[in-house]
This record gives C-alpha cells, structure tokens and sequence, in this order.
C-alpha cells in the first residue's frame, strides 16, 4: 500500500481544522458559563508580542488553505482578516474547509516533486511539494492550532488532549 501526498495533508489539515472549530465552541461554551464578554478569549495573548487568538486562528487557516491550493497548483483563495468574534472565526475555518473539500486526491497524484516557492516580504523559500509539506505546513499549522489550544486553556477553558486531537478513528 503506497501512502501518498494527499494522505500526509488534506484529511490532516481538515481534521486540525475540525478540531479547532470544536474548541472554538468550547470557548464559548465557557464564556457564556462564566457569564464574559467572549471578546477576552479572541483578543487573548500568551504574552504581549505574540499573536492574539483571532490571528492564530487566520493563520492556522491561511497555512491549511495556501497548502491544498499550493500542493494542487491552483490559486490561493483570499480571506480577507477581519474575523472579530468566535463566530466568525467559525465561519473562517468552516470557509477554509469548504475549499479543502475541493482538493481532491486526483488533483496531487504525482506532485511529490512539484516546485513550490514561498515568497514574503523579507525572502523566499524554495520546495518540493513534500518538503514543503513536512518542513514548513505541518508544523507551522500544528504551532497555530496548539497556540489556540494554550491560549483557552490559560484563560480557564476546560480542554484536555483529547479536544486537540479529536476523534482517534
């Protein structure tokens, strides 16, 4: 049995992303409990010069979203950043799903080895379709969904490992 690229990303990408959504209900469940303005939760930091929850959440979406368009050679779909409550955040990942749905396991047969180039405003990275997925994806995506994970947790909210990785089979 050959595994290929798209195992290694899309199910584990909308898996990530599924399991974020639920503990973006979890936090509201909780606000509401505790009777708070769930505004404290996406406004929240680890410490001042790191991402408030709002933008770990965009950015966990935007890597998942840039990762299927990349690794199946189609454009990145734009998502504007003005996500200011749970809700919306909600609908941000539910968006960000909805276009993984679209990367089928067809469209990256064979794109192991497609280049892929990654350019911000202070360089570029060059990659394989692999190495981008193993060196760069994945674990930048799993750093922002554990920064949400810490971030409800610090602020009270009753999550354990299990929320992070959801549904085993």
């Amino acid at each position: 049995m050959s595994i290929s690229l798209y195992d290694f990303s899309i199910p584990a990408l909308t898996r990530g992303l599924t399991n974020l959504s639920a503990l973006l209900d979890k936090a509201a469940a909780h606000a509401a409990a505790k009777k708070f303005d769930p505004l404290v939760l996406v406004q929240a930091r680890l410490y001042p010069d790191m991402h408030p929850l709002v933008r770990q959440v965009q950015i966990a979406c935007d890597t998942a979203k840039g990762a299927a368009a990349r690794l199946a050679a189609v454009d990145v779909p734009k998502h504007e950043d003005v996500e200011a409550t749970l809700d919306e955040l909600k609908q941000r990942i539910a968006k960000t799903l909805d276009f993984l749905e679209t990367v089928t396991a067809d469209r990256l047969k064979g794109a192991e080895d497609r280049p892929i180039d990654i350019k911000f405003p202070n360089g570029a990275w060059k990659f394989t379709a692999v190495a981008y997925l193993t060196d760069f994806v994945l674990p930048n995506f799993y750093f922002h969904e554990s920064m949400v994970y810490a971030l409800l947790r610090k602020n009270g909210v009753e999550l354990g490992k299990g929320d992070f990785l959801g549904a085993i089979q």
